[in-house]
């Protein structure tokens, strides 16, 4: 539900989804990110890509699935540095758990001590409602 909902924001957004899921193999594991998508600019030749987890914080414990979002973020930016470093992680999360969890003094200083870019979408209308870099 909320995969297809970030899969037609960004297309929406201009964006074209040229994986689904985005492998990245390393030594004998391969690990998925949601979505790969790249967006031409008229200034670039290749434009920009972009790898794009999804997350739902739906659990019990918003805290519980920040940890989680945290931690597979971290990881796969690391493989990403090393299988494409020209593509950008981004973590996309629902309106209402950034106006929550994401928004807390909790959620500000990790968003800003790791550095995340965040894209933050409407469930409902499929929308991108912002963009934090």
């Amino acid at each position: 539900m909320h995969h297809e909902a970030v899969r037609n924001a960004l297309i929406k957004d201009g964006w074209t989804i040229t994986h689904d899921p985005l492998t990245l193999p390393f030594g004998v594991h391969n690990l998925y990110v949601d979505l790969g998508a790249q967006r031409m600019l008229a200034a670039e030749r290749e434009g920009e890509r972009i790898a794009v987890e999804v997350k739902s914080f739906v659990g019990p414990s918003e805290v519980a699935d920040m940890e989680q979002a945290l931690g597979q973020y971290l990881l796969y930016r690391s493989l990403l540095q090393r299988h494409e470093p020209g593509r950008n992680l981004v973590l996309a999360v629902p309106l209402d758990a950034f106006e929550s969890i994401l928004s807390s003094e909790l959620g500000r200083a990790v968003r800003e001590d790791y550095a995340l870019v965040i894209l933050v979408f409407d469930i409902r209308q499929e929308v991108i409602r912002q963009w934090l870099r």
